[in-house]
């Protein structure tokens, strides 16, 4: 990998202030002074080391996300502030992004990382990885909802959803309610009560696939995940 793309990427500024370090003989590898931004190192196999500080080289970042409502699941928008907007700068260098999304209004679990393959695990649907949503929904959700979510139900465009499995936590006009989907279609959770005649007033994710939320997050706060977290996130399977 380029030189200057390691050092960007491990927050040592952008590629123009990379540049300038390279010119100012801060950089060596192996002991030997690089200039030239073009040259390719082998961060594992080869000592990097900025004003002789060692740069412990990391190519993924795997971030668990609080996202609040009002923030949208996306890299870059004109219009609304993002979740790649929330991340501070030495985490966003990385390039993340999020696995997945999370509706405007929805709170909750979310997934950043610049991980191609494991993102494409998770959402690959030919996995079928769980998704848990808690919400409060308007009407009286019955046990006639329950059968019928886990037959299936038909949307509004005539999509007929797979099996899930719909739990309620608080009987009442106002119903609370956990529900575990294993698909992401376009407002699933909030069209699937549609379909049965109630109305999604407030939703958050809690969990995805091995992965749940962590309650000492605030909304919009974040943290990385800790190496046991990620081997069980590359280890996950579906049992058929």
């Amino acid at each position: 990998m380029r030189i200057d793309k390691i050092l960007a990427n491990m927050g040592y500024g952008s590629r123009k202030e990379v540049k300038k370090l390279l010119k100012e003989s801060a950089v060596r590898v192996d002991g030997e002074v690089v200039k030239d931004a073009k040259q390719h190192v082998d961060p594992d196999r080869q000592e990097v080391t900025v004003y002789g500080q060692v740069v412990e080289y990391r190519e993924y970042i795997y971030l668990l996300m609080n996202k609040p409502a009002g923030v949208i699941s996306a890299t870059e928008d004109d219009v609304h502030e993002t979740v790649i907007d929330i991340l501070e700068p030495e985490d966003a260098v990385f390039e993340p992004f999020p696995v997945g999304r999370l509706d405007k209004d929805t709170e909750g679990l979310l997934l950043l990382t610049n991980d191609g393959h494991l993102s494409h695990q998770l959402l690959s649907p030919k996995k079928h990885v769980p998704k848990t949503y808690y919400a409060h929904v308007r009407g009286r959700v019955t046990e006639e909802d329950m059968e019928a979510f886990k037959q299936g139900v038909t949307l509004d465009d005539g999509y007929e959803t797979k099996p899930a499995e719909l739990t309620i936590l608080k009987p009442g006009e106002m119903s609370e309610i956990e529900l575990v989907i294993t698909e992401g279609k376009f407002h699933q959770v909030k069209r699937m009560f549609e379909a049965v005649g109630k109305k999604v007033i407030y939703l958050k994710r809690t969990k995805m696939g091995p992965l749940e939320l962590d309650e000492d997050l605030e909304l919009g706060q974040y943290r990385e995940l800790d190496e046991e977290e990620v081997a069980m996130l590359k280890e996950y399977r579906i049992e058929e």
